[in-house]
């Protein structure tokens, strides 16, 4: 066996080490050690009392229990702060930002269409709405975990299956390099078939052009162009989330929803939904809403599947005016929901999507740079708000940094 070797200290070299030290001058606080004496008073008499010894036990223990004590009450006081930090904040909403404008004041930029936001956040800016998550609002928003539980809100990335919107499958490939490492590959994967967020860049309007008033020769998709998914997962979106359950809403009233038209959700159910949940909107909050559109495509025959694929009608929110100057007054940083297009596809009045004029995804991708969720899976998470009746959370999205991208699965997660 090799030997081993510990090195110690020569009493030569220890003592040449004391001989070196210097003697050192009392500490004041030896200085002040009479005075201190003094100031405890005489010293009782031992005649009727207890002897010398067990006088100075009784001492010691006495100094023992007022040490402890006075330990005891800083680790206390540290305690309350922790505890503060955990006090559920919603007495104390987040007031509106005094430098954003409402909707009635806009535009702030000469030139810029009626209701648009370009330049609120920055001529140059290309994540919109998603400013309003503050470092201050993450922070305040993570005193919403209180549980523990986590919520995942991608579906599995073949639902719907078919695709809808003329959207391909794609093809998994397993590739094995040997017996024990395997690899793997996807061909014609379209970010936006399943769960997905929608980027700046995804809808543009047709006559006004993309959000903040980009050419668009510079949105086009691809890597170093502009509004692209790429600029939201590399910021990552965090902060206070609520649901607005309007599916579980619709139940409890009688209400039915036809999951295989383009019904319109007014915007008064929406409100009477928050209303009902006692939910409260504060500025920077990621709202989903739930209509249970996944629950009922999931129960759905594999002819009814493949026919929605054919022919894609969805219901949705109320896409109008109303409720997009909703929408910003509330200074909402994104909207996501369980439904393929969050408002109804196509819209009822007009039978081209690109023909409308007063759209959801117009007011908001091109005007104010307001992300927008579909095909969200909200069920495990409305089902848990609806046991414990709180229906807010942190939330967190980490987009695939795609350079340009139009799209991408949001791989949101909600904790509560």
């Amino acid at each position: 066996m090799p030997k081993t070797t510990t090195k110690t200290r020569s009493s030569k070299n220890a003592t040449r080490g004391r001989a070196k030290a210097k003697p050192q001058k009392p500490k004041a606080a030896m200085m002040l050690k009479p005075k201190a004496k003094a100031a405890l008073g005489p010293k009782p008499k031992t005649a009727s009392g207890p002897k010398p010894k067990a006088a100075m036990a009784e001492k010691r223990v006495a100094a023992t229990n007022r040490g402890s004590s006075a330990k005891a009450k800083p680790a206390k006081a540290r305690m309350r702060p922790a505890k503060t930090e955990r006090t559920p904040v919603a007495a104390q909403p987040r007031p509106i930002p005094a430098d954003v404008p409402s909707y009635q004041e806009l535009p702030v930029r000469e030139g810029a269409p009626a209701g648009a936001a370009w330049g609120v956040f920055g001529d140059d800016d290309q994540v919109g709405t998603i400013n309003l998550l503050t470092p201050e609002r993450v922070a305040q928003a993570a005193n919403f975990v209180r549980t523990g539980r986590v919520f995942a809100l991608n579906l599995s990335i073949d639902i719907p299956d078919p695709p809808l919107f003329t959207r391909g499958k794609h093809r998994h490939t397993i590739k094995q390099f040997a017996s024990y490492i395997l690899d793997d590959y996807l061909d014609n994967f379209y970010p936006q078939a399943s769960s997905q967020w929608d980027a700046l860049s995804h809808v543009k309007h047709p006559r006004l052009g993309g959000y903040n008033g980009f050419a668009d020769h510079e949105i086009t998709g691809y890597g170093g162009t502009k509004l692209g998914i790429d600029n939201l997962a590399r910021r990552g979106i965090a902060g206070r989330g609520v649901l607005a359950d309007i599916g579980r809403y619709y139940e409890r009233q009688g209400k039915e929803l036809n999951h295989a038209t383009n019904e319109v959700v007014p915007f008064e159910d929406l409100l009477a939904t928050l209303e009902a949940q006692n939910t409260s909107v504060w500025p920077g909050d990621v709202l989903l809403i739930r209509i249970g559109w996944t629950k009922a495509y999931l129960a759905m025959s594999e002819e009814q599947k493949a026919e929605l694929a054919r022919e894609t009608k969805t219901p949705g929110i109320e896409g109008s005016r109303r409720v997009a100057e909703w929408l910003w007054d509330q200074h909402i940083a994104a909207v996501a929901s369980d439904s393929p297009g969050l408002e109804a596809i196509p819209p009822p009045s007009v039978g081209d999507f690109m023909e409308a004029d007063d759209l959801l995804h117009f007011h908001m991708l091109s005007f104010f740079g307001m992300p927008i969720g579909e095909m969200w899976d909200l069920e495990q998470l409305a089902e848990d708000c609806a046991n414990d009746n709180r229906y807010e959370f942190f939330f967190t999205s980490a987009p695939l940094n795609i350079p340009g991208g139009v799209g991408s699965p949001p791989n949101a997660l909600a904790i509560k």
